[in-house]
């Protein structure tokens, strides 16, 4: 078991407020966003008038914000201050100082991240600021806690351009075990995401980026079997080239794909060596540049309905639906095609539509159909893995581990055209991916702590299950409250 040293935990909830009736909250677990526009559009400033809407205002207001501070540590008396404050307090400090990985043993620094952004392209709503990211952060560090038995930390921060974020989450690095990077415009959260996880020795994560490439990897999988493919001799295309489709090419070239067999589409059409913006490319986007270079082997020129012809699977992570992409476009891909619209909330086609028009296999991001790519399968079990291990970084190689374990999951539960990956609710999913994720990082050498793969997978479970019981425990006992009505 993992021992867990003295510190703070992030619990879900509030605590119980004078003349409120107490009752018991029903776990709420926020959708993640995944839409990976590459020009993110703001949305009209209107009252919302759908239910998860409303809800979600009165709510808000309700509870003051979706995660607090409580002690892990007991207080019996004042004497116990002296152990846990002056002046045996000092003792650890003097021993950390010594030895600085002991943070991770003597703190609660091993298992807790810090959600970060600059709120320049929050969910589907655009650059709104820091502030009116912070609910979105909140959202993400409930996820974390609940289902991955992460303390993670919301911080959405005011900063001026990439170095002052950089600088940013540098500075937080004594303080935490990893990095969770947040809705940060493109280009800019691929140089971000690059340095800091050159510079720094804990792990640093853009979910837009490898939680989005990695559910999707793993639908994919599943998918493309389903469908009596192989993710080798499959002619896959990209629709939209920002942080989630960039980092989603990367990955399927190293999880097995031919890059010569992978197409991907900007706002200016298909990316190729020829293109006429491509030394502008080369100087102010060097990811896109690159992607132009290796990909497309038979150098497809045009729009999305050239690419897809004889096209096996399409994934779309290119802004708001649902016409922007039409049926003729879908009905020139080969038979028993395979669609994932990831925008959110309304993806780029309607499912009935890409049925109509020949799809087999149809994914979103949404919940209320069937096949949801949600990055909230993958990335609190990705952490939950690498904290346990102390990893000092996460490789693609994890997260295809990852991808792979979650692809599994759902295979031994019976795959179909409607199911392709897990859901959220299928809990027991999170600790098996964690597990192999701690071992992948033991594997690459990354990894401060060696456990064996048992080790891991019971470390994983202990933490998930605690945090859940923690929550359990505060709702019969009136501290987190039911909703107003």
């Amino acid at each position: 078991m993992v021992s867990e040293p003295p510190s703070v935990v992030i619990v879900s909830g509030p605590y119980r407020r004078e003349g409120r009736q107490q009752h018991l909250v029903r776990p709420h677990v926020e959708r993640a966003q995944i839409a990976d526009a590459e020009h993110a559009t703001s949305v009209p400033k209107k009252q919302p008038t759908d239910d998860p809407s409303r809800k979600a205002l009165a709510y808000s207001k309700f509870y003051g914000g979706k995660v607090g501070v409580a002690p892990k540590v007991p207080v019996r008396s004042l004497d116990d201050f002296s152990i846990w404050y002056t002046p045996g307090v000092a003792a650890v400090s003097r021993a950390i100082e010594a030895d600085r990985d002991l943070s991770f043993e003597y703190t609660g620094r091993w298992n807790t991240v810090a959600v970060v952004t600059d709120g320049t392209r929050v969910l589907g709503l655009g650059n709104i600021g820091p502030e009116g990211a912070l609910p979105v952060m909140e959202g993400k560090a409930l996820i974390y806690n609940y289902l991955g038995g992460v303390n993670a930390v919301p911080l959405p921060v005011r900063v001026n351009d990439e170095e002052g974020l950089i600088s940013f989450v540098k500075a937080l690095e004594p303080s935490i075990g990893g990095v969770n990077l947040e809705d940060i415009e493109s280009p800019k959260c691929f140089e971000v995401l690059d340095r800091l996880r050159s510079e720094m020795e804990i792990p640093v994560w853009h979910d837009d980026q490898q939680g989005t490439a990695g559910v999707t990897l793993a639908a994919l999988f599943n998918a493309l079997e389903v469908t009596d493919r192989k993710l080798r001799g499959s002619r896959l295309v990209l629709f939209g080239a920002g942080a989630a489709n960039v980092a989603a090419e990367r990955l399927l070239v190293e999880a097995g794909a031919n890059p010569k067999d992978i197409v991907v589409l900007d706002s200016k059409g298909i990316l190729y060596p020829e293109r006429e913006d491509i030394d502008q490319l080369m100087l102010k986007n060097k990811w896109k540049y690159e992607i132009a270079i290796r990909t497309n082997g038979d150098r497809i020129t045009g729009g999305l309905k050239d690419a897809l012809k004889g096209a096996d699977a399409l994934v779309a992570a290119a802004g708001q639906g649902p016409e922007m992409i039409k049926p003729d476009e879908i009905s020139v891909m080969n038979k028993r095609a395979v669609t994932f619209f990831l925008a959110n909330p309304v993806p780029e086609m309607l499912p009935a539509a890409a049925h109509a028009a020949g799809a087999e296999v149809v994914a979103t991001g949404r919940s209320d159909y069937p096949n949801q790519v949600n990055n909230s399968l993958l990335f609190p079990a990705i952490f939950r893995g690498a904290l346990d291990v102390r990893a000092k970084t996460i490789t693609d190689p994890m997260v295809i581990d990852a991808a792979t374990e979650l692809a599994a999951f759902a295979r031994e539960k019976g795959i179909s055209k409607d199911y392709i990956i897990p859901t959220m609710v299928q809990w027991e999913v999170y600790p098996r991916v964690a597990a192999k994720v701690g071992q992948a990082a033991i594997r690459e050498g990354v990894a401060r702590k060696k456990l064996s793969a048992r080790g891991s997978l019971k470390a994983a479970t202990e933490a998930i299950e605690n945090s859940r019981k923690t929550m359990n425990i505060l709702r019969r006992n009136g501290i987190i409250l039911d909703p107003p009505e």
